[in-house]
């Protein structure tokens, strides 16, 4: 459906006039607002920083997911954008998954209360499996089920200072399953956090949240801080209109504590998290609940600790040694109830080996140990189980013009406990014929290596088995039950990617970035079938096998592109648009009933439009603007959507701001994806509304 078509289509929930008051009223709230401070307009606030800055310096913004160190902006080799604190704070995002909305490329759904399906380039889903996520150089890809638990992912989200979106493979950087890209949430230095923070408010879905962060020094080289959040959050809906009983209660605290001495820096950071949540499961599968109602609850909690060493001998020279410790429980019964730890220890060096070559080398150990408990749904063999993975890269960065044209060339070596050796290269070259111009080009391959759910689960696929009265299925004399088999000897994905980018900056005011890509996909996940025979106990049942292999293939093609605009000192602007297509070659007996296998291209949309406004009327008031475009989910039947989020800020006096937020406002609510692995009932986000204050001192 294309942007214009859609405010002439009625909804199927509510005539559309019926829908729009609150969102046009609080629209118009934030403009009368704003206008009225417009009077005395001044200055802009003191630590906005980023609004502060022209085009030409964000550009230069140092990143370095990309190559582990230090880039600017204009010189990274590959598809990256940057989601500043201030893009953060103004946005009005309560989570991480919710930020990423901002970066072209990346596919952002949410499920439910707690539950949000993150990808890039496409094959989304609750464990979308090619994306490797990072949260200071910590990974947070869970090897159970290949993905993110993201309700397990958050932090105080004005300490974060960055987060480094990379599209495209970064298995030679960050290993096997950086597959389609990786997301790095980069925090804020214990300096750059001194003083008090506290932010509390509450709204419609956002029942109430509270914040708290204390930085101060041990000396004058020892800074730190501390810190604490919580939150309630209200529940959706279910498409019958029920309550999906998946309101969420979360407390979390953490910190960090930085040492400089010399030539060297060390960071001890850490965190603890406590989560109530829960669900409702899908009326296909309410034979699993223990509850007649079939809502479950649920609790998961962890923590984490982590040390850093970093010495540098120069600007082209460095080391680099970090370890840390993860651990987390989850509990969803009757879905399922694990634990698991992680124990990661990595290390670099960078040093210039001629003129012309900057060579980086590295190394890394990884021990992960798992216990999965049997539940009705899933099982594994061996119930327990520890996994090491390890490996080394090299890259080395060529200038074969200086300042002008850039090879890099470099592959990563990685040995796993379920496919062995695996080896990931890439080639990058960038080519810069003068500081406003800036074009790339890579070819890179890159692995997504096999879960322990891939090789040693049972999993009661049931629930997933189309119940379509008058279908084959439906005219069997016995009821069916299908489980979906494990396999020793299922292999890693595999992909060869090919990339090409060009930055213009235009002016100090406005610049554009623009990326194509095509990406060939071998080895992907499918399933077969095996014969039909009856159990052996009453009551009878057809038992129907179903095996995993890799006899999947695909080939995605798309275009992202992005557009930063200054056209006045207060106001910025920001457009982001995406088209991805993807062809899956797969089993066609279930491309339209397996969102995970061959369905998967129809899983993600394949236009997705951003535009943000950020306008500064005064110093003591902001508005903010967040248009958000989304084409139609074909496999689960998800219409194309049109939503904003606003968030208007009045900082009466210095340290001090009220803020009023406005999510989702062009309806009551709308679907944005179902869950794919786990047997949930379809949920509707609503909208919301939510006020809060802020102080620092």
């Amino acid at each position: 459906m294309k942007l214009a078509e859609y405010f002439s289509q009625p909804s199927s929930a509510l005539p559309r006039m019926q829908q729009l008051p609150l969102a046009a009223a609080l629209i118009l709230t934030c403009l009368l607002v704003a206008h009225a401070g417009f009077a005395f307009a001044q200055n802009k606030p003191a630590d906005n920083q980023f609004l502060n800055l022209s085009i030409e310096e964000l550009m230069n913004v140092k990143v370095t997911t990309v190559s582990r160190t230090p880039q600017k902006l204009t010189q990274v080799a590959s598809a990256i954008f940057v989601i500043t604190q201030d893009d953060i704070r103004r946005s009005g995002a309560t989570s991480i998954p919710d930020a990423l909305r901002m970066a072209p490329g990346v596919q952002v759904e949410r499920v439910g209360t707690d539950k949000w399906a993150v990808s890039i380039r496409g094959f989304n889903g609750v464990y979308a499996n090619k994306l490797q996520v990072l949260m200071d150089g910590r990974s947070v890809y869970s090897p159970i089920f290949s993905g993110v638990l993201w309700e397990q992912q958050d932090t105080l989200m004005e300490d974060i200072e960055r987060i480094e979106v990379i599209r495209g493979p970064a298995a030679t950087s960050w290993g096997s399953n950086a597959v389609n890209g990786v997301i790095n949430i980069i925090t804020k230095k214990a300096a750059d956090t001194q003083g008090t923070l506290f932010t509390a408010g509450g709204g419609s879905f956002e029942h109430g949240f509270a914040g708290a962060r204390y930085g101060g020094k041990i000396n004058d080289e020892t800074p730190f801080r501390v810190y604490a959040k919580g939150f309630t959050r209200g529940q959706t809906q279910a498409l019958t209109g029920e309550h999906m009983n998946d309101q969420w209660h979360s407390a979390r605290g953490g910190f960090r504590v930085d040492h400089q001495r010399g030539i060297d820096q060390f960071t001890l950071q850490g965190d603890v998290f406590s989560n109530f949540d829960g669900s409702t499961l899908d009326q296909n599968a309410r034979y699993l609940s223990a509850s007649p109602d079939s809502q479950m609850r649920g609790h998961n909690e962890g923590g984490n600790i982590r040390f850093r060493w970093d010495r540098t001998f120069s600007e082209q020279s460095s080391f680099m040694l970090q370890a840390y410790y993860d651990r987390h429980r989850s509990q969803l019964l009757p879905i399922g109830k694990f634990d698991a730890e992680s124990f990661d220890v990595d290390m670099q060096y960078r040093f210039p080996l001629s003129d012309r070559h900057q060579l980086t080398w590295g190394a890394n150990y990884r021990l992960y140990h798992n216990k999965v408990f049997d539940s009705p749904l899933l099982t594994f063999f061996p119930r327990a189980q520890t996994n090491h993975l390890i490996g080394t890269f090299i890259r080395d960065d060529i200038a074969l013009i200086p300042e002008r044209l850039m090879f890099t060339i470099g592959s990563r070596f990685e040995h796993n406990d379920f496919t062995g050796m695996e080896i990931q290269p890439n080639a990058r070259l960038m080519w810069t014929p003068n500081p406003e111009n800036s074009v790339w080009m890579a070819v890179s391959r890159a692995v997504r290596t096999p879960s322990r759910a891939e090789n040693d689960s049972r999993i009661d696929i049931t629930p997933f088995i189309p119940t379509v009265p008058g279908s084959v299925l439906s005219s069997l004399p016995f009821p069916i039950s299908s489980t979906l088999l494990g396999s020793s000897h299922y292999n890693s994905e595999k992909l060869i990617a090919y990339e090409m980018g060009y930055r213009h900056q235009f002016s100090p005011q406005a610049s554009i970035d623009i990326a194509g890509f095509a990406n060939d996909y071998s080895q992907l996940r499918d399933v077969s079938f095996g014969a039909f025979s009856l159990s052996s106990g009453l009551p009878l049942r057809l038992l129907q096998p179903v095996f995993i292999n890799n006899q999947g293939s695909a080939l995605t093609y798309g275009v992202e592109t992005s557009i930063d605009l200054k056209p006045l000192e207060n106001w910025r602007f920001q457009a982001s648009y995406s088209f991805l297509n993807i062809d899956f070659s797969s089993n066609n007996l279930l491309k339209d009933t397996n969102p995970t296998t061959g369905g998967s291209e129809k899983t993600n949309p394949q236009h997705q439009l951003s535009a943000r406004s950020n306008y500064d009327f005064s110093e003591k008031l902001q508005l903010n603007l967040w248009l958000r475009y989304t084409s139609e989910i074909a496999f689960y039947q998800i219409p194309s959507y049109v939503t904003m989020d606003t968030k208007l800020v009045y900082r009466p006096i210095k340290n001090t701001e009220f803020f009023i937020v406005g999510q989702n406002l062009f309806s009551q609510h709308h679907r944005e994806l179902t869950s794919d692995f786990i047997p949930l009932a379809s949920a509707v986000i609503p909208r919301g509304v939510f006020a809060g204050v802020q102080w620092r001192f």
